[in-house]
């Protein structure tokens, strides 16, 4: 099965972050928080403005992207757990 996001949605897996401290304390998986960043997986075509002109995305595929703990709806695609996040639900994209 595949998603296919309409209008200004983005479809995020989330990275998983680090399980050990700084200071090599072990963090167990029950304890961690939910990680914030992802990689993005698909975008939407963009919504309309009031004209029904189409607003391109901002995101593109393969970006890194940072987003609110608690955003967005998470499915489960093929054993895999996803996000269906709004555009404006990311907060920046992470350069390397």
């Amino acid at each position: 099965m595949s998603l296919r996001p309409l209008h200004d949605r983005v479809i995020v897996k989330r990275l998983d972050q680090e399980t050990k401290t700084a200071s090599g304390i072990v963090i167990p998986e029950s304890a961690a928080e939910k990680p914030d960043q992802g990689e993005v997986l698909a975008v939407g075509p963009g919504k309309r403005d009031s004209d029904g002109k189409r607003i391109e995305p901002d995101l593109k595929v393969g970006e890194r992207v940072l987003f609110g703990k608690y955003s967005g709806q998470q499915v489960k695609v093929d054993g895999a757990d996803l996000l269906v996040l709004r555009e404006e639900d990311i907060v920046a994209v992470v350069h390397q």
